[in-house]
Formats: C-alpha cells, structure tokens, sequence
C-alpha cells in the first residue's frame, strides 16, 4: 500500500511540473508576443533583448547583495573578534613607542590615563626612555645585546681622557662584562677603531661593571717614559711594559712558570729581555740569573751578576747549560721528597731564571740522522727542564726571532705558561708563540695588526688573558747601576758565608788566580787524602755539593763559577 500511494503521488507531481511548465511558457510567450507588438520587432530581436536585460538585472541584484552584507559584518562583529584586532593593535602602537623611545631617548615620560591600565603603561614608557643610546645602539650592533635588552643612561658615566675616552656602565640583568669581551672586536669595529685601540677592565663591585678605554689614535704613538725603581718596586708582580694607557703591565709571578717570546727581527725582543733582567733584579728579590746571548752581545750589560753567561750559538753550549739545571732540579726535587717522607715542611728555594736569546738556533740540525736525533735529546731536555720549572723554582724565558712551525719543537713550546708576540707577518705565526688556539680565547688581540714601526710593542697572553704592552727602554746608566748594586750585594752574601768547604775552595782558588782546579789539586786542600782517582772525586763531589767538570784537557775538576753560585745559592 505505502508503494503504490508513493507511486501514485509521484505521478502526480510530475503531471503538476508539467502544467506548471506549460503555464510558463504560455505567460513567457505572452510577453514576449507583447514586446514584439509594443516594439514592432523580429522574434530573435525580441528574446535577445529579453535575455540582455535579465542578465544586467541579475549583476546589479548580485552586487546590491554583496554591499549589504559587508555592511551588516561590519556592525554585527563578534565581540571577542573586536577584542583580538584591539589587543593587536595595541601591541603594535607599544612596539613602535618602544623602539622609538629607545633610538630618539626622549626625556619625556609616557603620557598617564586617568585609568590604572594607562598608568602602568607611562611607567614602562619611563623605563624605556631611560636607555642610553649611544651605548645601547653600539652594543646592539656589535651583538653584545639583544633587540630587547639596554643600558640605562643613569648606570653610565663617561669619561674624556687624554688619550680616549673612557666609558663605565652596567650591564643589563643576565649580562657581565664577559659578554663585551667576547665581542670586543666587533665593538671596535662598531665604533669605527680597531682592537688594539681598546681597553677593557673588569670591575672588583660588580660582574655587570663595565670598563671601557677607546684610543682616541693608535696605541703608543707617543712613548710613555721609563718606569722609576719606585714604581717598578710598588707593581704587584713583575712588569714587563706600559699598557695602551701607559700603566704598568706584566705577570703577577714567575713561580711555576715560563716564559716564550716570539717576534720578527729588529722588533724589539732584546730590549725587551733586556728590560725584564732589569725589573727582575729590582723587584723580584735574589735569584740566580743564567745567560745563554745567541746574538754574543745582547745580554752583555747582566754578565757580571750571572752565575753563568755563555756568548754562544753552539748547540753543544745549549746543552750543558740545560743538562747543569735538570741536575740542580733533581737534586731539589729529591730535598722535596725527603721533605714529604719526613713529612716537614717543603723547602723553599732560591728562584733561578735560565735566559736564552735567540733559541731557535739550538734546536736546528744539518739534516743527517745523527743532527736529528741530537736535536730531539735537546728538545726533549729542554722539555723536561721547563717542565721543572712548576715545582723546583727554575723559570725559563726563550726569545727566538723565527717564531716559525719547526723554529721551537712543539714538546717545548707547550710547557710555557706566560707567551708574548711582537709584530708577526701572518697569523699562522702567531698561533706558533701564542699557541694553536689563542684566536679561540677570549679577546684575542691579532699580531699581525701592531704597527711594526714601532719596536717593542706585543702581545702578552697570561692566565687566560691578552693584553697589548710596550717594552721598557731603560737608558744603559740605569741598568747597570741595577746590575753593580745586585752584584754587590752577591760578594757580601758571599762574605758573610760561614766558613764551608765551598768557601774554603772558593778561597783557594782565588788566591791562586785560577777559574779552574782539578779534582786531584783541591782534593787535600779539603782533607781527602784518598789515593784512588773515582773515589777522591766521589767523595770531593759530597763534600762540595757541586758536580765536576771536564777541563779542556779532558781532566775533571772544578770551575769557580760554579763554585760561586753553589756558595750564594741553595741549589
């Protein structure tokens, strides 16, 4: 039943579309017959004319629709859309006041609304225009700060000097002053100098301190005077130049420590060494100085308060000097172990400084295996003594001309602790005296920059740290009036020795005007009447605490220099 009732009803709807249908095309045609009439146009002229005008009615109909709707978006928005355009615009208008506060630095305050919400935002706007915007901009462009990080102009003071200009700030929260030193070089750049024209100190009151030196031209156009004795005196370590600002520079201490020197020639390294001797006899208090002067003539002015200075390119002398210190630094290390087992005190000793001008000519060979492997001993104890120095009080300082890959085996370059370059003409040759990874380190200053017309100048690499000095030029009457007072107070040291074996052999050998004596000729003078050869010099060598030497016969015996500095020394 449902079937047929739904079958008969749907043909009742078709028959209904139909007559419907039908009934249009009749009223249709009527107009159209009523066009044509009224017109007095053909059939097609009439429908083509109907159809054009349906269409431009339906065009207008459409666009008519498209106008209202906008119109009714327009005032019947949501009211959380409304809110979201309103927060974006706001955002936007406070982007823009911000970083317009910032780059003009206005001191102007934000204008205050009668609102609390327009309250908090003249309080922010107070903040931002608090920036300091030279340094704020400066600091930003050299990648030190972010876009959303500054300085504020109140935590800033700057200061003209004679030389530059000084700037002291605080960094902001979350920021030290290793971040400017991280990119000091590209803050140089930013304010139009170079690295070398820049200074930077940490402050002692805060990690966030900040201290800023900026050359007004480069550094050490205009040399600073020599220090005095006073000023040498009052320095917390050992001076080795002026800096940028012409205030004492150096290292804090040679104890456990060495010190590599490397540069072109006739830039200035003698003076510098020469300069370093001097400073060393005024501050560092008594020691025993070993020269070893490549040039012959370089050290001269220290010879006389040397315990031995050799003037010498002879590998052969390189060695001996080395061999004669590893054998004074056993013999301390052994004093430091009984020292342990006693369990005492460790004993202090005299600081001894081995100088060795020109370097790179001891460790060169001919090229034949016997040079190699004579060369390699010598590095490998030159390694060994400079390794030494941490514990037994024996420091080096190496000065070579030829800071080159192969000049000073790496085995021996590694031990130094204190490096110092003066003016290089690649970068590669710097990594060589300052080390591999020096442009790796914080604030690295490039060698290759020192202007190398003017000599003495470098760069000092200690504990972590670059900075750039100038060696003292002192006038030849100034050290050796330095080197006269310290030889003196040598002799009296001596005099005043108690009466020893060493005394008693040093007394001989000056009475009879001899620098040498064998072992059989001193052997009675100190009561050792033993017969045999080994064993009187066994016994010579316990009573005077002084290894012998070959004569240049080949016989053993003693020198009285090495008697002398035994005698005024520890060991």
């Amino acid at each position: 039943m449902t079937r047929r009732g739904a079958g008969q009803g749907g043909g009742d709807d078709v028959w209904g579309q139909a007559v419907g249908a039908l009934g249009g095309l009749v009223v249709v045609f009527g107009i159209l017959a009523a066009i044509k009439d009224k017109l007095g146009l053909s059939w097609p002229a009439t429908v083509l004319l109907v159809v054009g005008v349906l269409v431009v009615l339906g065009y207008l109909v459409w666009r008519c629709r498209g106008a209202v709707s906008r119109t009714w978006a327009g005032t019947a928005r949501p009211a959380t859309a409304m809110k979201q355009e309103a927060g974006k615009q706001a955002g936007k208008a406070t982007v823009e006041a911000v970083g317009k506060a910032v780059e003009k630095a206005a001191g102007q305050a934000g204008e205050t609304g009668e609102t609390g919400e327009a309250g908090e935002e003249g309080a922010e706007a107070e903040e931002v225009v608090a920036a300091h915007p030279q340094l704020t901009a400066d600091l930003r462009a050299a990648g030190v700060l972010s876009r959303d990080e500054l300085v504020r102009a109140g935590e800033v003071s700057i200061e003209k000097l004679p030389v530059g200009t000084r700037y002291d700030f605080l960094m902001p929260p979350g920021r030290t002053y290793k971040d400017v030193e991280k990119r000091l070089g590209n803050l140089a750049g930013v304010l139009g100098v170079t690295r070398l024209h820049t200074k930077l100190d940490r402050s002692r009151r805060s990690e966030r301190q900040v201290q800023l030196l900026v050359l007004d031209e480069p550094p050490f156009t205009r040399p600073f005077s020599p220090p005095t004795r006073e000023e040498i005196q009052a320095f917390d370590g050992v001076p080795l130049g002026h800096d940028v600002v012409g205030q004492l520079a150096g290292v804090p201490t040679f104890e456990r420590a060495s010190l590599l020197i490397g540069g072109m020639t006739q830039m200035g390294k003698t003076t510098l060494v020469n300069g370093l001797i001097t400073c060393l006899l005024i501050a560092y208090g008594e020691f025993d100085l070993y020269l070893l002067d490549g040039k012959f003539c370089g050290l001269t002015r220290f010879e006389k308060v040397a315990v031995r200075y050799e003037a010498s390119d002879n590998p052969d002398v390189f060695e001996s000097m080395v061999d004669e210190l590893n054998d004074r630094s056993d013999r301390r290390y052994k004093r430091i172990q009984e020292a342990v087992r006693n369990r005492q005190p460790a004993p202090e000793f005299r600081p001894v400084f081995f100088i060795v001008d020109e370097a790179a000519d001891f460790f060169a060979h001919d090229g034949t295996n016997g040079g190699k492997e004579k060369a390699y001993r010598i590095a490998e104890k030159t390694r060994s003594l400079v390794a030494k120095c941490l514990e037994s009080g024996i420091s080096t300082v190496m000065l070579t001309q030829r800071p080159s890959q192969n000049a000073i085996p790496v085995m021996v370059r590694d031990q130094f602790l204190y490096r110092m370059c003066l003016y290089v003409a690649s970068e590669g040759t710097a990594k060589v005296a300052l080390g591999d990874t020096y442009f790796e380190t914080v604030a690295p200053i490039n060698p290759v920059l020192i202007d190398s017309e003017i000599k003495g100048q470098g760069v000092l690499f200690a504990h972590g740290t670059s900075t750039l000095i100038r060696g003292f030029n002192f006038e030849d009457a100034f050290m050796w009036q330095i080197a006269d007072e310290a030889y003196d107070r040598q002799q009296k040291a001596l005099s005043d020795t108690p009466e020893s074996p060493l005394v008693q052999a040093i007394s001989y050998m000056k009475k009879q005007g001899s620098d040498f004596v064998l072992t059989s000729e001193l052997a009675p003078v100190l009561g050792i009447t033993e017969t045999d050869p080994a064993e009187r010099g066994k016994k010579l060598n316990k009573l005077l605490g002084v290894p012998s030497s070959k004569g240049a016969k080949g016989a053993r015996g003693y020198r009285l220099e090495d008697l002398t500095a035994a005698a005024v020394s520890d060991s």
